[in-house]
């Protein structure tokens, strides 16, 4: 009899031992589901808040660019001038169009038209004929037209913003 009680109380050991390692297993197994799903959430949330973070700041820099506004020109009268002689008499008639920042530059560059035709004329008429004649040559004269136009009226008005010089025709003969 001694024996047979040992080998009961050994059983209910060894089955309380079973029932204490198998809850263990399942708090092992419920303690990595938790974890798991809780990186999961937090990653998930990390996600949502760096893109709808991102598509934010996107919005509010698109909404603060303003819309490119559409270029204002002006349309000049065609000049014809003598150039600078290289033997024969030459001359120039060139038909441009300026193109200016805002409608009120148009304005202002109208109001002081007979100034502007004044330093443009004197401009064409001190050039030689084989200066102009290439498209390099062209583009210089647009840019130093762009510099004139945009030099002040007077001394205390605000400089023009002149941008960029097309020519519509342009005769040498």
């Amino acid at each position: 009899m001694a024996t047979a009680p040992k080998a009961a109380a050994k059983a209910p050991k060894a089955g309380a031992e079973a029932e204490e390692v198998a809850p263990k297993k399942s708090r092992k197994k419920l303690v990595i589901l938790i974890v798991l799903i809780l990186l999961l959430a937090g990653g998930g949330a990390a996600a949502w808040f760096m893109l709808g973070h991102k598509e934010k700041e996107g919005a509010e820099k698109h909404a603060k660019v303003e819309a490119p506004k559409p270029p204002v020109f002006l349309v000049m009268e065609p000049f014809t001038v003598n150039l600078q002689s290289e033997g024969t008499d030459q001359f120039l008639q060139v038909g441009m169009t300026l193109q200016v920042a805002t409608a009120e530059q148009v304005d202002l560059v109208k109001l002081y038209m007979p100034q502007v035709r004044s330093r443009l004329l004197l401009l064409l008429s001190s050039k030689r004929a084989a200066e102009i004649n290439t498209a390099e040559g062209k583009k210089k004269l647009g840019a130093e037209i762009m510099a004139s136009v945009n030099l002040p009226f007077s001394p205390t008005a605000k400089k023009q913003e002149v941008s960029d010089v097309f020519f519509t025709s342009f005769v040498i003969q």
